[in-house]
């Protein structure tokens, strides 16, 4: 079963899917497509914790792609791919690194990041 937000509600589907999953960097989560029978795609893919030039590479490879979908939209959090900036990238990637730590320091029960088996890292847990 594949967790989903089509036309902004949540649905679940379950049947036939087909796709990918590409392991970028020990650090990162996989980057996974995995299509539904109706050529629906929804993931996400967590960089932070890999150097910024994966996080790069990736929206790169999503760049080179994006003629071959209808409609592709990337949500990115760094705003590399609305921006192209590697300045606005890296102060991103800083800024939630500060937030990480302040949550630590506000609660010293927790810590991270932990990576899960299925490849999918959870920052924070206490």
């Amino acid at each position: 079963m594949l967790e989903r937000v089509k036309e902004e509600k949540n649905w679940d589907y379950e049947g036939p899917t087909k796709g990918i999953q590409i392991q970028t960097d020990e650090k990162c989560e996989p980057l996974i497509f995995e299509f539904d029978k109706d050529l629906y795609i929804q993931e996400y893919c967590k960089t932070q914790f890999a150097d910024i030039d994966i996080h790069i590479q990736i929206i790169n490879l999503l760049r080179s792609i994006k003629d071959y979908f209808t409609n592709l939209k990337v949500v990115d959090e760094g705003l590399f791919w609305d921006t192209d900036n590697g300045e606005i990238l890296t102060q991103n990637f800083e800024d939630f690194f500060y937030a990480m730590e302040n949550a630590i320091q506000e609660n010293p029960k927790l810590s991270g990041p932990f990576k899960l088996e299925s490849g999918r890292i959870v920052d924070l847990m206490s």
